[in-house]
C-alpha cells in the first residue's frame, strides 16, 4: 500500500484523499490545525517548515501541495512553503505534485492553454509563476519528479458561489458579486482537480510539465447563478458590483484590495483550455450542474 502526503486539507486536498482512500492508499494529512479527514493519518505542522516537511514525506511516493495561505500573505508565505515542499520531494523521491492556478498568465485575450506566456504583472501571479520555475528547474536538473495542474475558478468550496452567491439566495436576498455578469468564464470542479493530480503521480507523461484541469464549456455568471437558484429553489437575483466600487473599497480593506490584480479574470472572457490533459489521460470534467450542487452541500457544511 503506497503511502502519499497531502498538505492541505481544503477542497482540493479533502478530494485528493478520497481519491486516494478509495483506492486504498495510505494517506497522510499535513496542516497546521492537524485537521483533516478521518480515516487519514493527521500531522500538525507548517508547511514552510523545511525540516518538518522532509520527515513527513520520508517513505512516501508523492507529495501534493494542496494549501491554500491567507489570500493577503501570498507573498510572504508562498515562498518558503513551495521551498519546503521541494526539499521534501528531493530528500524523499516522492513525485511533487502542485495545484497551481491561472493567475501566471495575466491578462489574456483568448482561451488559455499550457503554452500561454507567464505574462502576470500581479504579486500573487508572479509568487505562483516563479514557484514553477523553481520546480521546473529541480526537475530538469534530475533532483525532483514534479508537475503542476492549473484549474480555474473552484465550484466544490470556497467559491463566489458558496461564499456570496448561495447565501444571499438561501436568504432570499440579492447576491452581489465582483464580476460582470454576462461574460463566459471556466469553472473547475475541484473533484477534476484532485484526479489530474492523482493521475499525474502515477504517469510519468505527465511529469516535467504544467496540465490544465478538464473543465467544460465556459459558463457566465448569471448562469452560474441560475442553475445554483434552480437547486435551491430560489430567485436568481444577481447584481454586478462595479469594478470601481472594488477599487474603492480597497483602500479600507485588505481582502478587497487583492481583489483588484484578479479583476480582469471576472470583466472579461476568462477561459480555459484543457483539450491536453482530457486527450492524454482520458479524463473528462464533471457534469457543470453536478459541480454546482458539490459547491451547495460543501457551503451547507459547518466550517
Amino acid at each position: 500500500m503506497a503511502r502519499h502526503v497531502i498538505v492541505g486539507a481544503g477542497p482540493v486536498g479533502s478530494a485528493v484523499a478520497h481519491l486516494l482512500m478509495d483506492r486504498g492508499d495510505e494517506v497522510t494529512v499535513v496542516t497546521r490545525s492537524g485537521s483533516g479527514l478521518d480515516g487519514t493519518q493527521r500531522v500538525q505542522a507548517d508547511a514552510g517548515d523545511v525540516a518538518a516537511m522532509t520527515r513527513v514525506a520520508d517513505g512516501a511516493v508523492a507529495v501534493y501541495n494542496c494549501v491554500n495561505p491567507p489570500y493577503t500573505d501570498w507573498s510572504v508565505k508562498w515562498p518558503p512553503i513551495a521551498a519546503a515542499l521541494l526539499a521534501a520531494a528531493e530528500s524523499s523521491g516522492a513525485v511533487l505534485a502542485t495545484t497551481g492556478n491561472l493567475y501566471v498568465y495575466g491578462e489574456v485575450s483568448g482561451p488559455m492553454t499550457e503554452d500561454t506566456p507567464m505574462a502576470a504583472t500581479g504579486v500573487k501571479g508572479r509568487v505562483r509563476a516563479q514557484m514553477w520555475r523553481d520546480a521546473l528547474a529541480a526537475h530538469s536538473a534530475g533532483r525532483v519528479r514534479a508537475f503542476e495542474v492549473r484549474g480555474s475558478d473552484y465550484l466544490g468550496g470556497n467559491s463566489l458561489l458558496s461564499m456570496i452567491i448561495a447565501p444571499a439566495y438561501r436568504k432570499g436576498r440579492t447576491a452581489y458579486v465582483p464580476a460582470a455578469l454576462d461574460v463566459p468564464h471556466t469553472w473547475t470542479d475541484v473533484r477534476d482537480v484532485a484526479r489530474v493530480l492523482v493521475t499525474g503521480v502515477d504517469d510519468e507523461r505527465a511529469w516535467g510539465r504544467v496540465w490544465h484541469v478538464p473543465s467544460g464549456e465556459p459558463r457566465t455568471m448569471r448562469e452560474l447563478a441560475t442553475v445554483a437558484a434552480a437547486q435551491l429553489d430560489a430567485r436568481p437575483r444577481l447584481r454586478s458590483i462595479p469594478y470601481a466600487v472594488v477599487w474603492g473599497a480597497g483602500l479600507t480593506s485588505p481582502m478587497m484590495r487583492e481583489l483588484r490584480e484578479t479583476q480582469h479574470q471576472f470583466r472579461r472572457p476568462f477561459v480555459l483550455d484543457s483539450s491536453a490533459a482530457q486527450e492524454t489521460f482520458g479524463l473528462r470534467p464533471h457534469a457543470f450542474e453536478d459541480a454546482v450542487a458539490l459547491d451547495l452541500a460543501a457551503g451547507e457544511r459547518p466550517a
